[in-house]
């Protein structure tokens, strides 16, 4: 069976009695080159242990099957079951875990699953969870790389450096813990159902440390998070609104503590600015 041969996959969900569901955001694959080379520029070798995340009809697992020691499938849709047992029968080093991977403790599933071996994340992950599994891969510290396709649109935001209109606080969330890399990208008629928008397959290396010294980490993304949130303002004023407890004597002393000019926005203040930010910030707390 070719598991992304359209005609394959038709009449293996027929035989099962499957429905798409859009709630989901289920998009299948029905190009063999994607699968192919999302494993293969994912890094992962036979040392180590693979975790994937909404595996489908399982064309992905199969290739990350083929070059990880062991794969675990978190798979939201319990109706896959049957579908993933045929598929993946064959695969005596894959685990499936039917679950919810926003609600799971992803790396006590890894430890029970995949056993002392280096972890990593290899996903087509659903448009409409994307955000809160990246963050959810890399806050968890216990994966030395995440490779994931996503919306281009989304992939581009994580990838981009200051000053560019893309960058925003979810792009210093991500640098933060890891390197990401913008790898190739996927036209929606290498899916079913096709998307209405181009995916891109990124991949992010776990740093070893943070790229700035940060005081106080929540603190720091605290400020990240307040500069973005009003993008149109300057940064003193959007610090303002979502810093209410300081006032704007303390803002504006510690934006030009930092050598900052009182006109700048957000966007234009790389990850060491706004560790430096945070750290004034904070110390205006303290005092």
């Amino acid at each position: 069976m070719n598991l992304t041969d359209y005609r394959d996959i038709t009449a293996l969900l027929q035989r099962h009695g499957f429905r798409f569901s859009k709630s989901m955001g289920q998009n299948f694959l029905t190009a063999a080159w994607v699968p192919e080379r999302i494993a293969a520029e994912s890094g992962i070798t036979k040392a180590d242990g693979a975790l994937e995340i909404g595996p489908g009809v399982g064309c992905l697992t199969a290739e990350l099957a083929k070059t990880a020691g062991r794969v675990t499938a978190i798979e939201l849709d319990g109706r896959l079951r049957d579908v993933l047992g045929e598929t993946l029968g064959a695969y005596d080093n894959v685990s499936l875990v039917f679950a919810d991977a926003l609600r799971a403790d992803l790396c006590a599933v890894c430890a029970e699953t995949l056993g002392e071996r280096p972890w990593k994340v290899c996903a087509n992950l659903p448009y409409n969870v994307t955000t809160p599994l990246i963050t959810a891969f890399l806050e968890a510290g216990c994966f030395e790389s995440v490779t994931v396709m996503i919306q281009k649109e989304v992939a581009q935001r994580l990838c981009a450096a200051p000053g560019t209109g893309e960058y925003g606080a979810f792009s210093v969330l991500v640098q933060w813990y890891a390197e990401p890399k913008l790898l190739f990208d996927v036209p929606p008629h290498c899916f079913v159902p096709q998307p209405k928008v181009t995916s891109a397959v990124v991949r992010m290396d776990r740093r070893t440390a943070p790229p700035a010294i940060a005081d106080d980490e929540k603190f720091f993304f605290r400020t990240v998070r307040a500069a973005f949130a009003q993008r149109r303002k300057t940064l003193p004023n959007a610090l303002r609104s979502g810093l209410s407890e300081l006032n704007r004597e303390d803002i504006n002393a510690a934006v030009e503590e930092v050598g900052l000019p009182l006109d700048v926005r957000g966007e234009a203040l790389a990850i060491a600015q706004f560790a430096a930010l945070s750290n004034a910030l904070l110390r205006k707390f303290n005092k």
